[in-house]
């Protein structure tokens, strides 16, 4: 009768991991995109020598967005790493400068570690700049997490996910879902507990 209960939850855990999995799948193909105030650049890794490759896909999507008109200015998010001279932010903002976005439609976001961050302390940015839409710009696995969050936020945000991305391979997105995968659900068990936290 043990075995019997263990196979069942296994199971349901099974089944219940899947379908997180696939709606983040499917999602990844959703793109909401329209004019907004700006558009909100998630954070990814970056160094003294510029911006990783998985960021620098969000920063042509978000350069591209800005050069067609789609936004006003572009949020660019992360704070600094240990052992770098200079915040995630700060690289992303020079190497938005070298794309030909003007110094005074980039706006720096520090201070965060996680997208949970990237979006709660943009959403400050936004309110001392009078700036009332998002696009929310990442890679397309990264999109179902971010806009749950942003809706948390109660930030009036809107899906952009990227064009292109590093994770190009078969070898790349799988790892890269798996992740995505467990922080999404991990995600969702905290806001059942923590929601009043999470809405601020």
């Amino acid at each position: 009768m043990k075995h019997k209960y263990f196979f069942i939850t296994v199971m349901i855990l099974a089944l219940y991991i899947t379908w997180n999995l696939m709606s983040i799948c499917l999602y990844a193909n959703v793109d909401d995109t329209k004019k907004c105030d700006v558009g909100i650049v998630l954070g990814a890794a970056a160094d003294q020598n510029g911006v990783s490759e998985v960021y620098k896909q969000r920063l042509n999507h978000a350069a591209a967005l800005y050069k067609s008109d789609m936004i006003d200015m572009i949020i660019v998010t992360g704070g600094k790493a240990k052992d770098n001279e200079n915040s995630d932010a700060y690289m992303a903002k020079q190497y938005l400068l070298e794309e030909g976005i003007p110094e005074e439609s980039v706006l720096l976001e520090e201070e965060s570690v996680i997208t949970q961050e990237n979006l709660e302390n943009s959403l400050k940015i936004m309110d001392d700049n009078e700036l009332e839409t998002a696009l929310i710009i990442s890679d397309p696995l990264h999109m179902k997490r971010a806009m749950r969050m942003a809706e948390d936020f109660e930030i009036d945000a809107y899906s952009s996910p990227t064009k292109t991305s590093a994770y190009k391979s078969f070898k790349t997105k799988i790892p890269f879902l798996a992740r995505e995968t467990f922080f999404y659900i991990g995600y969702k068990w905290y806001r059942l507990f923590f929601r009043n936290q999470v809405a601020g």
